[in-house]
């Protein structure tokens, strides 16, 4: 079984890293494409993240960290556009597995959780709101557009999931493997390092 387990995570991490496609979906095609039983045990996020970088790492090692580089920096852009919200750095891009078929999201801590979508109209930013499942599957609102990453030559998405202030602290504990899950303005500056 466990076996089987690795195969779809590597089924999976293939689509990740060549479609852009989320952990979820792509695990549930690659069920589809290996045949196997809509009801097989799928593997957890963390085995389909090291299936994701044993893919890059093999594969793409010579393009992939210029491209996390460049997602990096066009996500410290926006980190800095919207310093007042408390902007943290989640996914692929934080834990360094993107390329440049990843979006780039960002959980907004505010205050008064309509002043972020209010300061995107002010700035005439195009973006989509919808809901999706926040940290412990509550619904948040997510504010979605698009950001063209001159390094890359594309257009890139940019999530902003808004969160109450107040949820900051619990969204700072290490996951199971001990690292962050975000990082705050000031770590994302370190990965980034000084500018050029």
């Amino acid at each position: 079984m466990d076996s089987l387990k690795s195969e779809i995570a590597a089924t999976a991490a293939r689509m990740v890293v060549e479609e852009g496609l989320e952990y979820g979906p792509a695990k549930r095609r690659a069920v589809k494409q290996l045949g196997v039983s809509a009801r097989t045990a799928l593997p957890d996020n963390d085995a389909v993240e090291e299936a994701v970088q044993e893919y890059i790492d093999l594969f793409c090692a010579d393009t992939q960290p210029g491209e996390l580089a460049a997602l990096r920096r066009l996500a410290l852009t926006w980190m800095e556009r919207l310093e007042q919200f408390r902007p943290h750095l989640g996914g692929a891009v934080w834990h360094g597995t993107a390329t440049r078929l990843s979006d780039i999201y960002l959980q907004l801590f505010c205050d008064d959780p309509k002043s972020a979508e209010i300061a995107l109209i002010e700035h005439n930013v195009d973006y989509e709101a919808r809901t999706v499942a926040g940290f412990h599957g509550e619904p948040v609102e997510a504010l979605s557009l698009s950001s063209l990453c001159p390094e890359l030559g594309e257009t890139i998405g940019v999530h902003l999931m808004i969160h109450d202030h107040d949820d900051l602290r619990g969204a700072l504990r290490p996951d199971a493997k001990g690292r962050s899950p975000r990082g705050d303005l000031t770590a994302v500056r370190s990965l980034v390092g000084p500018a050029s």
